[in-house]
């Protein structure tokens, strides 16, 4: 299935290689070698050697991989996160996330290249970027920070998460 470019995105081919440069920034990707990326009538089409489990494996890889990148440089992707229990919230300090998560000192997380903060509520945070592999991996490392716990739901969990509820002590 081809991956049409939008207008205003521009993509090199290199063997091994594809770059998407787009209004959100530039983003790289490699490529197997038995896989094969072309510019077709506006669209990039990704194709295979072979029907083998391993080519068809990379096949839908590489397609999603270029697909997200050209995603990432038009619109970008965003996680949101929610805390929850009493005390924890989070705050912004320049570009740089910082949260009080019922520790004796806040929580510091920086932001790296590429990636932003938002805190629309001190119990929200939007982590936003233009690759979608860079914004979950930030995303889950803030929540590694307080993980939801399953006796009373306290902690850091992402948006529309369901934690199971564990029943406590009998009396």
């Amino acid at each position: 299935m081809p991956i049409p470019i939008p207008a205003g995105v521009s993509v090199e081919i290199a063997p091994g290689t594809v770059s998407v440069t787009g209004p959100r920034g530039r983003l790289s990707e490699r490529i197997s070698p038995d896989i094969t990326v072309s510019e077709e009538d506006g669209a990039l089409v990704v194709t295979r050697p072979t029907d083998r489990s391993q080519h068809r494996a990379l096949h839908g890889l590489s397609r999603t991989l270029v697909a997200n990148m050209v995603t990432g440089v038009t619109e970008g992707f965003q996680k949101r996160l929610e805390i929850q229990g009493v005390g924890y919230r989070a705050a912004l300090r320049g570009s740089d996330l910082e949260m009080q998560l019922g520790f004796s000192h806040p929580v510091s997380v920086k932001a790296p290249e590429g990636i932003s903060f938002e805190v629309p509520q001190p119990t929200q945070i939007i982590v936003s970027g233009s690759s979608k592999q860079q914004v979950g991996e930030v995303a889950a490392r803030i929540r590694k920070w307080r993980p939801p716990e399953p006796y009373k739901g306290k902690g850091v969990r992402y948006a529309g998460e369901q934690v199971i509820r564990k029943v406590g002590k009998r009396a």
